[in-house]
């Protein structure tokens, strides 16, 4: 059902940021920002019906001439990109508006939560999803991130021991800044902003959780101890704004940007 049209910018256009994205974001940039408005990947499918589910996404439109913002719900079907009509979103930001959006689909009916299959350890559709796009190593928000470094003229070593005999390894390593880059998984790591208890075997689950949130503090206070500076990045943040808070740091740590350090990255980068 969609929300009622209140026709609230009545004086003059709704501001940019309500409804336009910033130009030039990755995918994944792009896919992490509808992640975040529905709630969880999980929380975006769309039953496409004998068995089979798509993974949807809000789209924003502004209407100029009646200054209305609508929202549409959009995935793709054997080569098709349908769509269905949402509802008017009211609020000043983008954010907040993929998430009425986002909202309004799911009561009106149009989301759909995939069960796993039943050779799946997973405990929920939820637990499956997060834990999809969690790889080990070498995972999107790592790989722009480095490119991102790479592009300002840093250089560094990747996947690392900061310190030998300790058994931790960091994502992006400065050796000569001795700074240690952690880019840490919304569900194996915590996050405070997207993680979500597990409702089925919760007791296995929150153990495992804390467990890795004590260990990396125990990281994070071993390479400190050692003189390290730790930098822990959310898959979720924005890689372009980690880079500048990796960049600004470096120069602090006796490293200039673009200076060099000898150590080039894998040529994947």
């Amino acid at each position: 059902m969609a929300a009622p049209e209140s026709g609230r910018w009545k004086e003059k256009p709704p501001p940019t940021k309500a409804w336009k994205g910033k130009q030039g974001r990755s995918r994944a940039i792009l896919a992490a920002e509808q992640d975040r408005a529905a709630g969880g990947r999980n929380r975006r499918m769309v039953d496409l019906g004998d068995g089979r589910f798509a993974r949807a996404s809000i789209e924003l439109k502004l209407l100029p001439r009646t200054r209305r913002i609508r929202a549409y719900l959009r995935w793709s079907d054997k080569g098709r990109s349908p769509a269905e009509y949402v509802g008017e979103v009211t609020n000043d930001t983008r954010s907040a508006n993929l998430a009425q959006a986002w909202g309004m689909a799911r009561a009106a009916g149009l989301i759909a939560e995939q069960e796993p299959p039943e050779d799946s350890w997973a405990t929920s559709p939820a637990v499956r999803s997060v834990m999809q796009g969690n790889r080990g190593k070498d995972t999107k928000p790592e790989v722009r991130l480095r490119s991102l470094l790479y592009a300002e003229g840093l250089r560094y070593r990747v996947g690392i021991r900061p310190l030998s005999n300790l058994r931790r390894t960091a994502d992006v390593v400065f050796p000569k800044a001795r700074v240690a880059v952690f880019v840490d998984g919304c569900f194996w790591h915590g996050c405070p902003e997207h993680h979500r208890p597990a409702t089925k075997n919760s007791e296995f689950w929150r153990e495992k959780i804390e467990g890795n949130r004590r260990r990396d503090a125990e990281t994070d206070s071993l390479l400190r101890d050692a003189g390290w500076q730790v930098i822990r990045v959310w898959e979720h943040e924005d890689p372009a704004e980690a880079a500048d808070r990796i960049r600004a740091i470096l120069p602090a740590r006796g490293r200039a940007p673009g200076s060099g350090t000898g150590l080039q990255p894998k040529p994947t980068e």
